[in-house]
């Protein structure tokens, strides 16, 4: 049963080298601040732990691997100020996953919207259900995925990118993930991908560490400069989000959904 509570929940463990961290929101598993703060925070201090080699990222449940960002909050927000704010939290995580030390390997069990996209790509390694089905919705909101673009584009490419954002009520399956490279390894049940997981991180922590953080820092090679990027991009998409025609979207959204 997931968690009930409003500003989610986050547990991490540690066994035999391996940090196990999972995150969990009621709403579909998504991100409202204090969980994405708590979720970068995580990944520091994982990075800096001699205890582990590898971080399996997760959430909790059976259902959507992650909602996004909080459709409630967003739609609070009101000035500029809050709208960088609220989109550089996803920033702060993207670059705290980019500079970690530790391999990174996600476990996708159902569906994915924008952020967690986002999330997902930031990833070294990513085991799939067929259920772990993606979309960008972004642009029905009346802005686009700018913060997480970079990471998906390093991940997919730009063609796919475009594909994906261009088409944001259309959900993508989880063997298109897999092609175009989101994926790793895609399962029928999620009781072999966790088995094959297991097999797969039992491996990988027993390679040389340093060996893996010094590989780990040649695959993110060419993104020392996302600290700023990302949050030239998060001010960009909170200006965006005040927009008129983007704040009718959002109204019309809410009323849709009896929120």
């Amino acid at each position: 049963m997931g968690t009930t509570r409003t500003n989610g929940s986050l547990y991490t463990n540690i066994a035999n080298g391996i940090a196990t961290v999972e995150f969990g929101h009621p709403a579909g598993n998504s991100f409202v601040a204090d969980l994405l703060d708590r979720l970068t925070s995580a990944i520091d201090q994982l990075s800096e732990n001699n205890e582990v080699s590898v971080i399996v990222l997760r959430s909790e449940g059976d259902r959507a691997f992650c909602g996004g960002a909080s459709f409630e909050e967003l739609s609070q927000v009101s000035t500029p100020s809050e709208g960088k704010i609220f989109f550089n939290r996803f920033a702060l995580l993207i670059n705290a996953m980019r500079r970690c030390k530790k391999v990174i390997v996600g476990r996708v069990q159902g569906k994915t919207v924008g952020g967690g996209v986002g999330i997902t790509a930031a990833c070294d390694y990513v085991f799939a259900a067929e259920a772990a089905i993606i979309r960008l919705s972004e642009l029905t909101l009346g802005i686009a995925p700018w913060v997480i673009g970079p990471v998906v584009e390093r991940k997919i490419g730009l063609a796919a990118l475009s594909a994906l954002s261009l088409s944001p009520t259309e959900w993508k399956n989880a063997y298109w993930a897999l092609e175009k490279g989101l994926f790793s390894k895609v399962f029928p049940k999620v009781g072999e991908l966790d088995r094959e997981l297991d097999i797969f991180t039992e491996k990988l922590v027993k390679y040389n560490p340093e060996a893996l953080q010094e590989w780990r820092r040649a695959l993110w090679e060419g993104t020392g400069h996302w600290d700023t990027l990302l949050t030239d991009r998060a001010e960009l998409s909170g200006r965006l989000v005040l927009s008129e025609q983007t704040r009718t979207m959002l109204d019309t959204y809410k009323q849709q959904r009896g929120l």
